[in-house]
């Protein structure tokens, strides 16, 4: 399993605490929760830290099952609720492609990511270049299309995957 570090460039990583990454992805939920009049319920925090426990996308079943180890009554409607509350706040972002989820690295400003996905091993980077976001526009726009909703993702191999296939 490999560990992002916090505001680190995607799959350039180095040391990693991971425990103070977890525990910071958590107080900054609490923090902007708090400050948009939402409520964090230990349940959705729940869900946010199994989000953050791999750094790795992570289907919604996948976290029921790894959610009922601690809540037993958990049932589909009750992570589908909580996903959808973690991302209409910004805390995480759904990766289409994987139907899966990743938590978000800048959850305290509103924007438009790009992902890169590992298509060996499935890890995945968000990356924020707003460049992208405006070309993208910029391109619709001059097609006279109006965008509703942007999601970039990059298939490629990883550092590690790279390192092994040419191993």
């Amino acid at each position: 399993m490999r560990h992002a570090a916090k505001k680190a460039p995607p799959f350039k990583r180095t040391s990693h605490d991971h425990g103070h990454c977890v525990e910071d992805a958590l107080d900054r939920a609490e923090t902007l929760c708090d400050a948009q009049g939402a409520r964090l319920t230990d349940l959705r925090r729940a869900v946010l830290e199994l989000v953050w426990r791999g750094h790795e996308p992570i289907g919604a079943y996948a976290l029921l099952d790894a959610l009922r180890k601690t809540h037993p009554g958990a049932a589909p409607p009750t992570i589908y609720r909580a996903l959808e509350f973690l991302e209409a706040h910004g805390l995480i972002h759904r990766i289409e492609s994987l139907n899966a989820y990743i938590g978000c690295d800048h959850p305290e400003r509103p924007h438009v990511s790009q992902f890169l996905i590992c298509a060996k091993c499935s890890t995945a980077a968000e990356i924020d270049d707003p460049s992208v976001s405006r070309a993208l526009s910029k391109s619709a726009d001059g097609a006279g299309f109006a965008v509703t909703r942007q999601t970039v993702e990059l298939s490629g191999l990883c550092p590690t995957c790279q390192r092994e296939a040419r191993a």
